[in-house]
């Protein structure tokens, strides 16, 4: 895989949403010992924490979204090889396999229980202050 400046460490991980992001992300830092690792303007940051990472990202306003407070994003190789096979087994997929201006390469679905997942691939390393991202540390 492709290491990239603007995609945390690790496989798995987990999107948080919170009304407040700014406000979460303190939180999380100063109460659980997070370290914040990059914040892309008022609605994501990047948090790690002994070489995990988690996103707190901003929860939407409608009341659907309350249902889905958060998601799973998992690290893979090839994104659309995932997206072929979990189309073919009935996944419900929400959003299909999509370029980002982050480096990234991205699709959702919705598991059988209702659970939010995001693959992401990784298609170019890429200096987060080239899409808006500002970096809070030197080092991933």
């Amino acid at each position: 895989m492709i290491t990239n400046r603007s995609m945390p460490p690790g496989i798995i991980i987990p999107e948080l949403a919170y009304p407040d992001v700014l406000e979460a992300a303190a939180w999380l830092c100063r109460v659980l010992g997070f370290r914040e690792r990059l914040r892309i303007a008022d609605h994501r940051v990047q948090l790690t924490y002994e070489g995990c990472s988690i996103v707190v990202t901003e929860l939407p306003d409608d009341a659907q979204a309350i249902d889905h407070a958060h998601a799973v994003m998992v690290h893979v190789a090839d994104v659309d090889r995932h997206h072929a096979h979990a189309s073919a087994a009935g996944a419900r997929v929400l959003n299909a396999p999509t370029d980002y201006p982050y480096g990234e390469r991205q699709y959702s679905l919705e598991d059988i229980g209702g659970h939010r997942w995001k693959f992401s691939q990784s298609i170019a390393d890429v200096d987060p202050i080239e899409w808006g991202g500002t970096p809070m540390t030197d080092t991933p």
